[in-house]
Order: structure tokens, then sequence, then C-alpha cells
């Protein structure tokens, strides 16, 4: 009998095996440590700058480290965070807002007004929702060390919740003389205001990272709520351990040598539930909209019908089965607002049958002129859902004669090649596969702005361009009523699905796995706060 890595795997943890695990994580400190934390993320952290990159990664660490103006409960409602009281003129276009009073730098300087505006001016610079505020403001400016006003030319009844949107590249508040580098070029120190300070000493890049609590910060008063309230830190340090296989990630789990996997591949869950010493849980209960970015400005994709053709390929229930084998943790897809927003619609839908079709997408890539060039995928191969898919589409692909090929790498260098613009000889790519949280994909402008923009070379990786599709999202700021955004998401859907600026693979939901001795984990969608967990 032929033993496959995947049997291997599942055999080791079911029978609890313990691997060798790597010395880094016994030489931080004893695993029994009640106030020490140990995390393996999704991905490894290469990124630290979080106006540089929409790596949800990135979002943990800046959540750590730095503070937001305002943030989001668990309801989704904007509410103040480093803002302690804000007010609004009566033509609603001047906005003044008051920092909290204590607010402090890890370096031990006070937080202003003028950090903020810089802050501000920095995000706005690359962020959509950032851009927008700025199309609309006359002026942002400091009226005193902890007071500063946005000043409109016309309403923006958005404003606060595109202040308040958790997203990437998000908008944090950082140092003034940080927040004046220009928003192309990365910030290189990692000092903030928020509930937790990076350990530069302890940075082993590709290794760990650790983060310890700050014990000068000043919480909110007000109980932890989503993303909002009283940021308590209830340990004293967190470290992020990179261990790229997740068979050794889940065996520092089984041992007690780390804490927490935030994404145990779907062969594990069994093992896992079966652990009296583990638990499954599910941070983002709104689930994920997993998709293919296609390259629009390389050939095949370039042409609308080779992008078409991706559509009629995939078969949803094959990816689902991969990505999420247990049916509870996954359903098909067809709406780019999501499966359970408010704009979620079935507009143009016609493309969706179950099985896919592959001789229909054969005939397109034939119109499409296809001529047997290769098609590169990126192949993330520490973030196994989409390893798994990855391979699945290659194969898919390679069954109606394409010559598809997987260029394997981490996350990390996934990020890094995706922003290559350039032909394959050169570099780039024709294929990579992202994921958002479903809630975000209601939200055109500011959450699922990455996703939606549509303005070719300005837009996010894979660079769709829909001239027509843009100038209908440019009317969502002022749509104010729901009914009237439904219309328009339809509108919206229907162009979409003409000229394909994304192709769904279907909706997962991804359990965390963790130590029954960790508590207080924080249920939200894209990003993982560390205030609030506990060890028993």
């Amino acid at each position: 009998m032929t033993i496959s890595r995947r049997h291997l795997i599942k055999t080791g943890v079911a029978a609890g095996t313990a691997l060798s695990i790597p010395s880094i994580l016994r030489a931080q400190g004893a695993p029994t440590d009640a106030r020490t934390v140990r995390m393996v993320m999704n991905g490894d952290l290469r990124v630290f700058d979080p106006v540089t990159t929409t790596a949800n990664i990135t979002g943990d660490h800046a959540l750590a480290i730095y503070d937001t103006l305002f943030a989001v409960d668990s309801k989704m409602m904007p509410q103040p965070q480093m803002v302690g009281k804000w007010g609004i003129s009566d033509d609603k276009k001047t906005y003044t807002f008051e920092l909290r009073e204590g607010l402090a730098w890890h370096d031990g300087a006070p937080v202003t007004a003028a950090d903020c505006v810089a802050s501000i001016r920095r995000w706005a610079q690359v962020a959509p929702a950032g851009r927008l505020i700025m199309s609309r403001t006359n002026d942002i400016s400091k009226k005193d060390d902890r007071t500063f006003t946005i000043t409109l030319r016309e309403p923006l009844g958005l404003l606060i919740e595109l202040l308040a949107a958790p997203q990437t590249p998000g908008l944090y508040m950082m140092r003034e003389k940080d927040a004046n580098r220009p928003a192309t070029e990365q910030v290189t120190s990692n000092i903030g205001s928020g509930p937790f300070r990076f350990n530069e000493a302890l940075a082993k890049p590709g290794a760990s990272f650790a983060y310890d609590r700050n014990d000068k910060y000043l919480p909110r008063k007000e109980p932890s709520d989503g993303f909002a309230g009283g940021k308590i830190v209830k340990v004293d340090r967190v470290i992020w351990n990179n261990i790229a296989d997740e068979q050794t990630a889940l065996a520092a789990l089984q041992s007690g040598e780390i804490d927490f996997m935030e994404a145990p591949p779907a062969d594990f869950y069994s093992a896992i539930s079966l652990d009296p010493n583990l638990e499954l849980q599910v941070l983002n209960k709104l689930g994920n909209d997993v998709y293919i970015r296609l390259n629009f400005l390389q050939p095949p994709f370039d042409n609308v019908k080779a992008r078409q053709a991706m559509l009629h390929l995939i078969n949803q229930d094959a990816f689902i089965g991969i990505m999420s084998p247990d049916p509870k943790y996954g359903r098909p897809l067809t709406s780019i607002f999501g499966n359970d927003t408010l704009y979620s619609n079935t507009e143009n839908t016609g493309w969706y049958k179950k099985g896919g079709e592959p001789e229909k997408a054969k005939q397109l890539f034939k119109e499409a002129g296809y001529a047997g060039e290769k098609i590169v995928i990126l192949q993330p191969t520490n973030v196994a859902l989409l390893s798994n898919a990855s391979q699945l589409l290659a194969a898919e692909l390679r069954n109606i004669g394409i010559s598809a090929e997987l260029a394997p790498s981490d996350w990390g260098g996934i990020t890094a090649r995706r922003a290559n613009k350039g032909p394959i000889e050169n570099g780039g790519w024709n294929i990579f596969m992202s994921w958002d949280s479903d809630y975000s994909h209601g939200d055109p402008i500011a959450l699922g702005a990455t996703f939606f923009i549509s303005s070719g070379e300005e837009a996010w990786y894979g660079w769709p361009k829909s001239d027509e599709f843009e100038a209908l999202r440019s009317k969502w700021p002022d749509t104010e009523s729901v009914e009237d955004r439904k219309v328009l998401a339809r509108k919206m859907q229907g162009i979409w699905w003409d000229f394909v600026g994304s192709v769904l693979m279907g909706q997962t939901v991804l359990p965390t796995a963790r130590r029954k001795t960790l508590g207080g984990l924080i249920e939200m969608p894209a990003f993982i706060p560390m205030w609030n967990m506990h060890k028993a």
C-alpha cells in the first residue's frame, strides 16, 4: 500500500505522536508559564507597517502595539477608543475630536493631536477609505495638544464608520515622526501606544516574535466588546512562533509547547476534537469568502474570455470538500456581497453549476486565443487551505489542456511576489488565492474595498479594471437607504460577473485550535486581538 503524506499525518496526530519541537520554543521559557501565551499564527510576519500591506497577520501585529481612534464592537458598530469626546457641527461638515487623557507612546512621550493628524494623512495616501475621506476634505488640523478637526467640503455620513473599520491598510495611530514617512516606505520602528510592546530584543525574524504587556497602557473603562472597550491584558508575554510544518505545530500544541494554532488543517479537526486537552474554537463565526485573483495585466487573463473560462471551470463543491471536509464548515458562494450580508444577491449568477462546466471553460480558453503558454499559480505552502486549493486548481486546469504550474513558497513569499506586475519570465504570476471575512463583502468602500476596487493598476493585486463598475461603486457612500443600496448592489454584481473581477471558490468557517487552559479569546472577523486572553 502506498502511504500518502496526508495519511501519515492523520495517523500520527490520531496517535498523539510527539514530534521534535523546535528548540526556539524551549529557549523562551517553560511551557507551563501561566503568564506567557505561545501562538502559531497563519503565515509569517514579514511586514510590520500596517499602512503598507493588506496582510491580516500585520493587522494582528498592529492591533497589539498600536491603538485606534475608534473601533467596532461585537455588533460591528463604531465606538470611541483613543477619542474621549467628539462632536459634529450643525452643517455636518466639521468633526472635532478630543483624545483621552494619559495616552502615551511606548517610549514615554505623550500622544498628541499632531500624531493623529499625521497618521490619518499617511493612511489616506493608500487606503481606499482614507482616499474617500480626503476627496471630501478641506482640512485636517490640530487645535491643541489633544484636539484636532476634520473639516469636510460636503457631508460624509460614513466618516466615523470609515475611521473605525477594521481593515488593512489600517488606521493605527503612530508617532508624528513615523507618520511623516511616505506611505510607500515602511516605518522602521515598532513603537505604538497600544496594550502590548514589541520586544525587539527577542525578535528572531523567521522564527519568533514576542509582545510584552504594556503596564503603562490606560484602557477604557467600558467592558471589552469586540475590538472596542477596555483592552485589558491578562498575560505578561505573547510569543508568536513560526512553525511552517503543520504536523510539528500540532504536536507542539498537544504537548503544551504552544497554546494556540490559528489555522489547523481540516485533516486535524478530528484528532483535535478527541484530545481532552484541546478545543476547536471558531473566532470568525461570519465565515470567510475564498476567491481567486487573476492577473489582468498579463496573458491569458488580460482577455475576458479566459477570465470567464475560470468562472465556469470552478467546481465549488470540490474546492469546499478539500478546504472544509466537514459540511458544517463550508458552503457554496455566488454573490460578491457574500452569503449573509444585507446586500447578498443572485444577479447574473447563471454561470454557477454544481460540478462546474469544464468543457465550457475549455471552449472559452480557446476563444481567448490560449496557445499553451504556462499559467503560474502562487501556492502558499504554510497555509493549508490555500495550498490544497492551489493544487486542485492546477489539476483542474491540466484536465482541460491548460499548462498550469505551481509556484510554492510560504505566505510571506506570496505577499512579496504578488506585487510583481511583470510577465512570468520576470518573476510575475497569473493566479493567487486569498480570502476575506464574509462581513467585509457587505462594504465595497472600506472593509471590502481591496476586493472590489476595479481601477486597473491602482487596484489591489490582480489589477482588475472596469470603469462601469467603478462608476457604480462610487455612488455607494451617498446611497443612504438599505433598499437603494440593495438595488445598487445588484447592478454592481451584474457588471462584475461580465468582466470577472475575481472568481469565487466558496465560503468556509475556519476554526482555530487552542489548549483548554487558554481562554478569553475575542471572537471577531479578520483579526485576532491578544488582550483579554488568560491562562488557567
